[in-house]
C-alpha cells in the first residue's frame, strides 16, 4: 500500500457515533465498532463490519517505538500503515503515549442497499443497544483497517489530555 492509498483510506474515514466514553488510564478499555464500507465493485451493496477493539492500559514509550505496537489480529496493511506512522512523526504531535489493540470478534456482512440507509440502519441499533462503548466508522473497504486505525489514533487523541493528568497526578510523569 503507497502513501496516496493510505491518505486516501485516512481522508474518506468518517467516524458517524464516536463512544460517549474515553480510553481508561489505568485499566481495560473494549470499543465495539460497526465499520461501514461501499464495495467498490457493486452498486449498492456495502459491507458492515462488526467487531471490537481492546485497548490495553496505556504506557509512556519512547518516540521511534510506534512500529513496535502490538496489532494483534490486523493484517500487513495495517503494520505497513504503523511503519509509516512512525516514518512520519509530525502527524502523531498529540500522540505522546501508546499501548496494544487487539481486534476481536469481526463479523462482516454485505447489505444491498445505500450506504445512507445501512448508516442510519446501524445507528438506529446502537442506540437501541445504548452502549456508550459504540462507535459507527464510515470507512474505505479495501483500507478498512487503515480505517480502524485512524478511528483508534483519534481516540488516543481525544483521551490524551485526560489520560497524561491521571499520570501526572500519581507523579507516573
Amino acid at each position: 500500500m503507497n502513501l496516496d492509498s493510505f491518505q486516501y483510506a485516512l481522508e474518506h474515514t468518517q467516524v458517524v457515533l464516536a463512544p460517549q466514553q474515553q480510553i481508561e488510564t489505568f485499566g481495560h478499555t473494549r470499543f465495539r465498532f460497526y465499520l461501514v464500507s461501499e464495495l467498490m465493485d457493486a452498486a449498492n451493496q456495502v459491507r458492515v463490519r462488526d467487531g471490537l477493539i481492546h485497548a490495553e492500559r496505556p504506557q509512556i514509550i519512547a518516540p521511534g517505538r510506534l512500529s513496535k505496537l502490538m496489532l494483534d489480529g490486523f493484517g500487513e496493511k495495517a503494520r505497513e500503515f504503523a511503519d509509516w506512522l512512525e516514518a512520519n512523526p509530525m502527524n502523531l504531535a498529540l500522540l505522546k503515549y501508546g499501548f496494544q489493540f487487539r481486534k476481536t470478534d469481526v463479523v462482516e456482512r454485505v447489505v444491498n442497499s445505500s450506504v445512507e440507509e445501512v448508516l442510519e440502519s446501524v445507528r438506529h441499533k446502537v442506540d437501541a443497544e445504548e452502549d456508550p462503548l459504540s462507535a459507527i466508522i464510515h470507512g474505505v473497504d479495501d483500507a478498512w483497517e487503515v480505517c480502524l486505525l485512524k478511528f483508534t489514533v483519534d481516540m488516543i487523541q481525544r483521551s490524551s489530555g485526560d489520560n497524561l493528568g491521571d499520570f501526572r497526578r500519581r507523579g507516573l510523569i
